[in-house]
């Protein structure tokens, strides 16, 4: 029997790997259900979805290695090549001109939501002495940037580092849709990028449109700032080299 590993788990959800079965178990039910509908819309590569009995999902396990992962040094996670990193931008600009699905973004919140959600999460950060208070100050100011109105399109809605998979230079599959929806084209470069901010040039030209960067850099403040407290609470580690406090020191 192949090997049981965990791949994440917390309160929310974990996910399992069984020799090339990839077992997502979530409390929440209606992000299998997205996920689901998500894989079966989106125009870019997707693994194959084999069964799902809530709360349990199963699918295969995408073709190829992830593009990176956050924090990790090229000793222990191999560079992708820019030729990569580009290709990953168009199959981002793929998703985006897809027809819009029938259903909000999962995080589900107006700008104003997002803005007072950022305060306090600063607040908090300043308060327990988590961060300095220029920090969180200057951040909280290059964030605002982000919070502008956009047209949505088909976001992918947690377009992380790990979650797109690579076989040299081509796009194999993009993993962990529970987020999707309709969505800030600009939060899922941003989200792809954070901690890259070197490769940002090489999505971009696959991309191919010019974006703003000045959103993008606020995109990187802002959530770096609002996941701060969730990821300490649910024992992963943002003051480990390279992760989300390395990306707020950067952006001062």
């Amino acid at each position: 029997m192949d090997e049981v590993k965990v791949v994440v788990a917390h309160s929310e959800r974990a996910t399992l790997r069984v020799g090339d079965v990839f077992l997502k178990v979530d409390a929440d039910q209606a992000r299998l259900d997205i996920e689901v509908k998500a894989m079966a819309l989106v125009p870019v590569p997707t693994p194959k979805v084999l069964w799902h009995k809530p709360p349990v999902l199963a699918i295969e396990a995408a073709a190829g290695t992830a593009l990176g992962r956050l924090g990790e040094p090229s000793a222990t996670s191999p560079a992708a090549s820019p030729a990569a990193w580009a290709a990953a931008g168009a199959s981002i600009r793929k998703l985006h001109d897809a027809p819009l699905p029938p259903w909000p973004g999962r995080r589900g919140k107006g700008l104003d939501e997002v803005a007072a959600e950022l305060d306090d999460e600063c607040e908090w950060l300043v308060a327990n002495g988590v961060l300095p208070a220029d920090l969180v100050t200057r951040n909280r100011q290059i964030a605002e940037a982000a919070l502008r109105p956009r047209a949505p399109v088909f976001a992918h809605g947690d377009l992380q580092i790990a979650h797109v998979f690579v076989d040299g230079d081509e796009v194999t599959g993009i993993i962990d849709w529970s987020e999707a929806g309709q969505g800030d084209a600009l939060f899922d470069l941003a989200t792809l990028t954070l901690g890259y901010e070197e490769h940002l040039g090489d999505v971009i030209a696959g991309y191919g449109t010019d974006v703003d960067l000045d959103a993008i850099r606020g995109w990187w403040s802002l959530r770096s700032l609002v996941v701060i407290r969730w990821l300490v609470e649910h024992g992963f580690d943002p003051f480990a080299p390279g992760c989300e406090v390395d990306v707020l020191k950067s952006l001062m």
